[in-house]
């Protein structure tokens, strides 16, 4: 593929809800561009931006792709993004690398959730927008519907330029309200201009929405406006490039990705309406002092590049996708990578059009492309000329909230998992892992149970390691309520020295998280050089409660007397007799379960705020508060136990139709209810007996 100039690049963004049609779209305008010699299809597997495994499987897309082309003098870089919100972190690093978002709406199902969060991303980010409403081929699709919809979401900055003439339900001619002639598509997707339709007043209506969309962009053209003289097409065109440019306009085009009605359309208006490179491209950088630095798009700048995505495959290795804001990226560059603060050495660099690679002497700024085998890069990383380090903000991904048990299938796979989860997570920054210590689990956190079942079947797929996944254990503590004095005596006797220890341990609560221990002995009862003894048997005690084996906290334990024999007292005897005291003084001293509390903070649209708190209500939660927050969420912030939110993500998302998101933090600990006991303790023997 030859070089661009940042002038002549469009770097854009497909996004929107699950199934409206973003994959198949993109397949459209490569196909109409003459980038693919077939019309692949999302059913059958063969589209460019679904090339993954899992991607051909599950019949959606999974994680971003990239599928560069050109149309007539300008490249156009397409990145295709996943809808669902499982797999957001595409969604998430597309949106990061471009200057322009294309939202697609389905002409049947109009807005959705996916849309309305494709549309807050894009303007949140400052990136221009273009909504396509696609299937108008399909039965019921009703482009006026879809588009009173946009208008009465979204705003006033929605603004239609091509649109459909519709009779008995089916579009017989799209109109370009910009060139105002209509066109017909035949079998091929071939446009022919036909005769203007009778379109009465709604016609007019929709001409002078554009003439004053475009009057609003420019003095000039407002002036020209206000006198009553008509725009030509160059100035239509100028002032809708410079209102989708400073966020005023959102044009909306329509047709079908299926029949390849309205893509010319589609494709023209990408090149003459959305920002290239060289006009939004630039970014404000942090300098190595944190200060604020306007980088602009262009050749003769030092370099400066970011990395949006990473690819870990065992086999052909790490693949860094990277744009590049300024300067060149060369294969005899040696860029610094902002922070480790190490030279990258860096291996090919190429284009990638989904699966397909194509080597590149290098990459130039506004420009989007690859490199093998960066060691040390991973998303969000900076790569810059030495000479002017500078740090680009990296996306913020959703953090993960649904956390499961992992279990390999075969014994001493655990090490392989770890491993194969590091580079997964190199790869899908909305992935955690951890190893927990107290439970002796390996934990994995996503966004969604297909999230989960993804990195599963990666496991197995990618890195030859088959897993399970489980419930994760809830990390109880025990403690206790009441004071207690009692005894500890260890004494044997067989042939020779013989073993004795005595002591007088006191228990009593305490605010500690663990064991907190005194001594108080007076006359010499119990000897100094054995109380380490007794601490260090007592400590092993408390990482093991009596009633359901889970770790102590909150006791304080007093060595207050005893007694010791010359000859047969050890500090193994001592150890032995605060056991003794501990086992026979705990039962006393009613001893409770805690458990862990977790803070929440819910985002919510404002009518889902009842339904929000009755469920917390139903998983024992206590509701601390609500706060109005930006685009019309209510916060609710609350407390809940951490053992009743192992399936929050998924009822939150059902019930608030994908709008809800929430974070969940460790809190403290909090007494168990004494009606929930004796089930916890059951399933700890039984889990202990399982082990």
């Amino acid at each position: 593929m030859r070089q661009y100039l940042a002038g002549k690049i469009r770097n854009v963004a497909l996004a929107g809800h699950g199934g409206s049609g973003k994959t198949s779209l993109a397949e459209a305008l490569l196909f109409k561009a003459g980038a693919s010699d077939r019309l692949g299809r999302v059913e059958d597997g063969t589209t460019v931006c679904d090339f993954d495994a899992e991607e051909t499987k599950r019949k959606v897309s999974v994680s971003s792709a990239v599928a560069p082309f050109a149309w007539g003098s300008t490249k156009i870089n397409l990145l295709d993004t996943p809808g669902l919100f499982d797999f957001a972190a595409g969604f998430y690093e597309g949106v990061r690398a471009v200057e322009s978002v294309l939202i697609t709406v389905s002409g049947k199902d109009g807005v959705t959730v996916g849309t309305e969060k494709a549309y807050q991303l894009a303007l949140d980010q400052n990136k221009a927008r273009m909504v396509f409403v696609s299937k108008m081929d399909t039965d019921n699709a009703d482009f006026y519907k879809v588009l009173e919809e946009l208008k009465a979401t979204f705003g006033p900055s929605i603004c239609p330029i091509v649109v459909p003439y519709v009779e008995n339900h089916k579009v017989l001619c799209y109109i370009n309200l910009i060139d105002n002639k209509a066109y017909t598509y035949n079998d091929k997707g071939e446009p022919s201009e036909t005769a203007m339709p009778d379109f009465g007043h709604r016609l007019e209506g929709l001409r002078v929405a554009i003439s004053e969309a475009v009057a609003e962009t420019d003095e000039e053209l407002f002036e020209k406006y206000f006198s009553g003289e008509q725009f030509d097409r160059d100035e239509i065109i100028r002032g809708i490039h410079t209102g989708v440019k400073n966020g005023t306009i959102t044009p909306v085009l329509c047709g079908s990705a299926f029949t390849m009605e309205g893509v010319d359309m589609l494709l023209d208006a990408i090149v003459d309406h959305l920002p290239s490179a060289w006009e939004s491209g630039g970014e404000v950088a942090e300098d190595a002092e944190g200060n604020p630095v306007e980088i602009e798009c262009t050749d003769e700048a030092p370099l400066s590049a970011f990395v949006f995505k990473t690819v870990a495959d065992p086999f052909v290795g790490k693949l860094s996708y990277v744009k590049v804001v300024s300067g060149k990226l060369a294969s005899d560059s040696n860029p610094v990578n902002v922070r480790t603060g190490q030279t990258e050495r860096l291996g090919k660099i190429i284009y990638t059009r989904g699966k397909k690679q194509e080597d590149t002497a290098f990459i130039t700024a506004g420009d989007i492309g690859a490199i093998t085998k960066l060691s040390e890069a991973v998303t969000g990383d900076s790569l810059c000329d030495p000479k002017r380090a500078v740090k680009f903000e990296p996306a913020a991904f959703p953090h993960p909230t649904l956390t499961m048990a992992v279990k390999a299938k075969n014994k001493g796979d655990e090490g392989k998992v770890a491993q194969a989860m590091q580079r997964l997570m190199e790869e899908d920054p909305t992935i955690y892992f951890e190893q927990d210590v107290e439970t002796k689990q390996q934990l994995i956190s996503g966004l969604g149970e297909q999230h989960l079942d993804v990195v599963v079947s990666k496991l197995k797929s990618k890195f030859g390691v088959e897993v399970e996944l489980k419930q994760p254990r809830v990390a109880y503590r025990e403690t206790i309520r009441k004071k207690v004095k009692v005894q500890g005596k260890h004494k044997k006797q067989s042939g020779g020295h013989g073993q004795y220890g005595d002591v007088w341990i006191e228990f009593e609560p305490c605010d500690s998280d663990g064991l907190v221990f005194e001594e108080n002995v007076f006359g010499g009862s119990v000897p100094k050089n054995f109380f380490p003894a007794v601490e260090k048997g007592l400590q092993d005690c408390v990482k093991k409660g009596l009633l359901a084996g889970y770790p102590m906290v909150g006791v304080k334990a007093t060595l207050l007397d005893g007694s010791y024999h010359p000859v047969d007292s050890s500090e193994m005897a001592f150890k032995m007799a605060a056991t003794l005291a501990y086992k026979a003084g705990i039962p006393q001293a009613s001893p409770v379960l805690l458990e862990p509390i977790g803070n929440l903070k819910v985002l919510v649209p404002d009518t889902y705020t009842g339904d929000i708190m009755g469920e917390l209500n139903k998983r024992r939660g206590r509701v601390l508060g609500m706060n109005p927050t930006a685009n019309g969420l209510q916060e609710i912030e609350g407390e809940v136990p951490m053992s009743e939110m192992a399936d929050f993500t998924t009822v939150l998302r059902s019930m608030t139709q994908g709008r809800g998101s929430f974070i969940l933090k460790f809190e403290r600990y909090e007494q168990l209810p004494s009606n929930l006991e004796a089930q916890v303790i059951e399933e700890a023997k039984a889990l202990d007996e399982a082990e």
